[in-house]
């Protein structure tokens, strides 16, 4: 493998670059998604708990101190209940728009790593192609073993680039899985919420 990315040229550098980029992305990504899981159902069943034996001052505190998404909503609906239920809902759909664009941050640099990987490595091709030609221009022989350098290089670059950009392709698609997956579960559960205090509120 060291060998065909020296074979590759001065491109194969930067190529190398946005891969190392697109890991430290994932990384990144991977550690925020997997500390945003929490089993939301038995969260919920703890929170409505809580309400019930605690008040809803406790219950706010437990989703304080309780990582991801589920937990953020149901602080934001449950510091705004003395406000009245239309505030708790506007509370809780203001922030599942912030817990979204946190869950979807960075992703935007995986997908110029996708872009920019294939285009340096068409770019390392069209560098090579153009070694290639000025080899048999300078030769002025069109034989193989002339023009096999410049080629070779220049086949490289883009199978690099391509591999790097599938790299990525693949994390990318995974984390958008798992965004789509939490969003929904945030989704479910903040109606499940407001659903909830409705009931306790006419109980009352």
């Amino acid at each position: 493998m060291v060998y065909y990315f020296l074979e590759g040229g001065a491109f194969m550098w930067p190529i190398l670059m946005t891969l190392i980029f697109g890991l430290a992305f994932v990384i990144e990504r991977a550690y925020s998604l997997m500390m945003s899981g929490v089993d939301s159902q038995a969260f919920f069943e703890e929170i409505t708990l809580s309400i019930k034996e605690k008040g809803n001052d406790e219950a706010a505190k437990t989703c304080q101190e309780t990582d991801g998404p589920v937990a953020a909503i149901f602080y934001a609906g449950l510091i705004k209940v003395n406000r009245g239920l239309e505030e708790v809902e506007k509370g809780i759909q203001n922030a599942g728009a912030i817990e979204m664009a946190f869950l979807e941050r960075n992703m935007i640099w995986l997908n110029a790593v996708i872009t920019v990987a294939p285009m340096l490595g068409f770019t390392g091709t069209v560098v090579g192609m153009i070694g290639a030609f000025d080899a048999i221009k300078a030769a002025n022989d069109i034989s193989p073993a002339v023009v096999a350098g410049g080629i070779s290089q220049a086949l490289l670059t883009t199978a690099f680039g391509l591999i790097v950009a599938m790299i990525i392709q693949v994390f990318q698609n995974v984390f958008v899985s798992r965004i789509d997956k939490l969003v929904l579960d945030m989704e479910e559960q903040s109606n499940k919420f407001m659903d909830h205090l409705y009931e306790l509120n006419e109980k009352k």
